[in-house]
């Protein structure tokens, strides 16, 4: 049995753990055209700022690939023969399948405007993206910042911390509209400026000049320009779906897999930012550009395509990240709406967190110590804690496991509830309980 996983990020490694943990002699052979291979995408941010040095990123011993006993093997898939069960490697090798996982992740969506070609302008979407913003981070230097969610300020903060000087545009009234409310925009906004960011909201550029083949400057769309010496944008991201496109797969958003993973061809899979995955629960199909899913995902994934039949059943969403230097926890269902600064989903985003069901929304805390809950009728259906984590580990059990929350519904609604004592004194309760 020969087992090909296209892809090198977190899903298609996991695939790799679940197939060996079933089959100990079948052919496993791994695909990317990342030189790096194996690394952790989130760790990204934290090498920008320095907190990280490079070897961290990569969170796997060369023992621990060998153990698992498949081949790496840099190159391109270039097109798949379903009919064949072939693969065609770099245009012109062929190789056959009798499993095969697409696990090719997602890349960031494009700038379009003119002069998004010149040296200076830049993403973040590997490694290679994290090197290039830093050889062209220099003390002294101006950035321009274009977009919203996570990665957006992933780049303003690994850009401030190199002593950059930052402006931030916003198409939008506030940041991550579609997630965060205001208030929490507001907290993140102010420590932005706090730090010597600058921000310009409903803007957006419409040109990007350049000098030399470089950047220098960017209009925007009222005919103000700001001298910059870097463009950096994370406008949402694009699955990359060409070779399940041109192999005739079920497409929506991502490519559509069912509760096994399993694409339109049943001998195909799909895990990860690439994979539109249909939840059961729900009734509809989904996407995550978070790595635990991705993870679990390819997991899953895995454990199918060697026989051992393991519905994917997707949890609440549950991503921690550092927004404007506050450590941020995000669960379940908690926005509402479009965001003007992002198309489509952002790197480190869930679909399910920009809806808000039939929910009562409670809020408590001030300034750098906040969370947010949503309130359903008998449960909490998604939460956001900013500051003092303690409440995240017990919110994140609270609404995955749809806990009752009856007993103290009408308390999280008063208006002078401290919503902080009345969830600890409810998990307390249920701790003792259990």
């Amino acid at each position: 049995m020969r087992y090909i996983i296209i892809g090198t990020g977190v899903a298609g490694y996991a695939c790799v753990e679940a197939i060996r943990s079933i089959d100990k002699n079948c052919e496993i052979i791994m695909f990317g055209d990342d030189p790096h291979g194996y690394y952790s995408r989130p760790g990204l941010a934290y090498y920008l700022t320095g907190e990280l040095p490079n070897k961290a990123l990569f969170p796997k011993k060369r023992e621990q690939f060998m153990q698992l006993n498949f081949k790496y093997q840099i190159g391109r898939v270039t097109k798949i023969n379903r009919a064949e069960k072939k693969l065609l490697l770099d245009g012109k090798t062929q190789l056959s399948y009798d499993k095969l996982l697409i696990a090719t992740g997602a890349y960031a969506a494009a700038l379009k405007v003119t002069g998004a070609n010149l040296k200076g302008v830049v993403k973040l979407d590997h490694l290679e993206d994290a090197n290039q913003i830093l050889s062209f981070a220099k003390r002294g230097r101006t950035a321009v910042v274009v977009g919203g969610g996570i990665t957006a300020l992933e780049l303003t903060e690994g850009l401030l911390s190199r002593g950059v000087n930052v402006h931030y545009l916003l198409r939008g009234n506030r940041y991550w509209s579609n997630v965060l409310d205001e208030q929490e925009s507001r907290i993140v906004e102010g420590r932005l400026q706090a730090e010597g960011v600058t921000l310009h909201f409903h803007s957006e550029p419409v040109e990007i000049l350049g000098k030399s083949g470089k950047v220098n400057a960017v209009r925007l769309k009222d005919g103000s320009t700001i001298k910059c010496d870097i463009l950096a944008y994370a406008i949402g991201i694009q699955p990359r779906m060409e070779l399940a496109q041109d192999a005739g797969l079920n497409l929506e958003r991502g490519i559509l897999v069912n509760e096994l993973l399993q694409t339109s061809d049943p001998d195909i899979y799909a895990a990860g930012d690439v994979a539109q995955v249909y939840d059961p629960i729900t009734g509809h199909s989904v996407m995550d550009s978070l790595w635990t899913p991705a993870r679990e995902q390819g997991y899953a994934a895995g454990l199918n395509m060697a026989g051992r039949q393991k519905a994917y059943i997707k949890s609440a969403p549950f991503n921690v990240t550092r927004l404007a230097g506050l450590t941020t926890t995000i669960i379940g269902a908690v926005g509402n709406g479009r965001d003007e600064d992002v198309l489509g989903i952002a790197r480190g985003d869930s679909e399910t967190w920009r809806q808000l069901p039939d929910a009562i929304v409670a809020q408590g805390g001030f300034d750098m110590n906040h969370v947010r809950v949503l309130v359903g009728e008998k449960t909490l259906i998604g939460a956001v804690v900013m500051g003092d984590q303690t409440l995240s580990a017990p919110l994140q059990t609270i609404i995955a496991e749809k806990l009752d929350i009856s007993a103290i519904h009408d308390k999280l609604l008063s208006s002078d509830a401290k919503i902080a004592d009345v969830i600890v004194d409810y998990w307390a309760k249920h701790l003792e309980t259990a």
